[in-house]
């Protein structure tokens, strides 16, 4: 299928994209208006009090990003008129029925749309239970309830992830998850039950509560609870387990309805479309990217390969796959948007990449010094670090902790509990990000190669829908495109960057403290 065959798939159609407003979501936007300037309508569900505010923030969050500049210069003057009439706002939310959309506006939408792509999610590891299971577990039954309702739709695409895969263990096959399933053995996984716990809990909480701090109570609870019930069921995080029951419902419930799911492994800075380098909010690995250019992390952690695309290849991946199973009444198939297999990128290469980029292009501190940046320890296994943490730093905190009641009469206590909170949170984190960085499967990609092959394509650079992983250089790449992004990316957030080196901050203050 040659790319003006999959650009045609979206002419003259009414599409609704849900998690418009992310990373992904704008990517997918901007990349339809360019390949099919002839789409009918695109409709934009954001949250939003009204579609007054909707088309704010589409204006604003969407439209008005830096992503749409290529866009902008193609359309020039007639630019604002073009967006205005392909692009229309929605005030809603998944977590509802009808996506909580007026009924008029649901009825018609019911009537005009031909495809939906649901990439609404919260995708925090640590979220709340109840908000996790309200938006990526049952706002996926509500958007496949909505799309049963579309006389002429033809396709629904779920943006999920590899890692519904949990901790599995070798070769991981691009097929549909069983309802119940679970990563333990002698559990059975009981969806509507874990929708009663949540809130059962809740309502406990809520009839036992007391003082001004009862919201925050709340929050730690419910978070606690969605981590112990996916670790108990053998999942990592709250994340992946609750769009892994969001993949069994939708693949109990969806009938007839032609459904494509895309899971991604790692998503990193696009690799050239629209352009290179564009990424929004430090994720994942670019946390210890970012932590090791300012040196406030000295050590890596991972296993020997981080499995990861870029954004623009995942989209790209995503239209092809539309425009493949566009009417094929009655499919469900799952691709693996993943590179491993085909072309793996090596912890060691990352770290390598980070330390020649700072060697070249030094960092300086806030009163202009630079930087003298040490390389960092790398850790090939999760407790391989957990040793290092407790004879490196830990035994020493017990030390100023003796130190501080025997001898210093608790002086010290204040800045004891600070240092102590703090690598407690720092374990914890890494801890949380583990199984990502360790990730022993392997994302079979078979389906994936399988639609590179329709596009005739014999190498991705050139191709217009490229999501083929073997043209990257993975060195040129992290060098050249990701870190400088990352680098960047973090530098423009820094209350929201500092809020995340809270954790790897303290190491500095650790080493300087406690080996003194």
């Amino acid at each position: 299928m040659d790319a003006s065959k999959v650009a045609g798939c979206f002419k003259d159609k009414t599409i609704l994209i849900t998690g418009s407003t992310g990373f992904l979501g704008k990517m997918l936007v901007e990349k339809i208006l360019r390949a099919q300037p002839g789409v009918k309508k695109i409709y934009l569900l954001v949250r939003a009090s009204n579609n007054v505010a909707a088309e704010q923030r589409v204006i604003h969050e969407i439209v008005g990003n830096e992503l749409f500049g290529i866009l902008r210069e193609k359309h020039g003057a007639d630019f604002q008129s073009f967006i205005k009439e392909k692009l229309s706002a929605l005030a809603g939310d998944i977590i509802h029925e009808n996506l909580g959309l007026e009924s008029t506006r649901a009825k018609q939408l019911f009537e005009e749309t031909d495809i939906i792509v649901n990439g609404a999610a919260t995708t925090n590891f640590y979220d709340r239970y109840d908000v996790a299971l309200a938006s990526n577990t049952y706002g996926t039954i509500h958007v496949c309830k909505f799309a049963k309702q579309c006389a002429r739709l033809k396709l629904l695409l779920h943006v999920s992830t590899a890692y519904v895969a949990g901790t599995q263990e070798g070769r991981i096959l691009e097929k549909p998850l069983e309802m119940g399933q679970t990563l333990k053995e002698g559990r059975c996984l009981d969806i509507e039950a874990e929708l009663e716990l949540a809130n059962d809990v809740k309502a406990k909480l809520e009839m036992e509560r007391s003082g001004i701090s009862h919201g925050q109570l709340e929050k730690v609870a419910m978070k606690e609870l969605g981590l112990k019930r996916a670790n108990y069921f053998g999942w990592p995080n709250v994340y992946v387990f609750t769009k892994a029951m969001g993949e069994m419902l939708l693949g109990t419930m969806r009938g007839e309805l032609p459904v494509v799911i895309i899971r991604p492994s790692i998503i990193v800075s696009t690799y050239q479309d629209p352009f290179p380098g564009w990424i929004e909010g430090v994720r994942t690995m670019d946390v210890m990217i970012a932590a090791s250019c300012e040196q406030k992390l000295p050590c890596f952690i991972s296993g020997p390969i981080l499995d990861s695309i870029p954004g623009d290849m995942v989209v790209s991946a995503s239209m092809v796959a539309m425009a493949t199973h566009y009417n094929c009444a009655g499919a469900e198939v799952v691709y693996h948007v993943t590179s491993a297999l085909q072309n793996p990128l090596s912890c060691n290469l990352l770290e390598e990449s980070v330390y020649a980029y700072v060697l070249i292009n030094p960092r300086e501190k806030d009163d202009k010094r630079t930087i003298q940046h040490k390389r960092p320890l790398l850790f090939s296994r999760y407790a391989y670090f957990h040793a290092y943490m407790v004879l490196a730093y830990m035994t020493r905190l017990v030390v100023l902790y003796l130190a501080n009641y025997v001898l210093l009469g608790g002086r010290f206590t204040e800045y004891y509990n600070k240092l102590s909170r703090s690598l407690n949170s720092l374990m914890f984190v890494a801890k949380l990000y583990a199984p990502y960085g360790f990730f022993k499967g392997c994302f079979d990609d078979t389906n994936m190669r399988k639609l590179w092959g329709t596009t005739g394509a014999r190498h991705g650079d050139g191709y217009m829908f490229n999501f083929d992983p073997s043209c990257i250089n993975w060195r040129q790449y992290l060098f050249n495109t990701h870190i400088p992004a990352v680098v960047k990316v973090a530098s423009q957030m820094k209350s929201f960057f500092f809020e995340i080196l809270f954790f790897l901050k303290l190491i500095a203050e650790i080493i300087g403290v406690l080996r003194k």
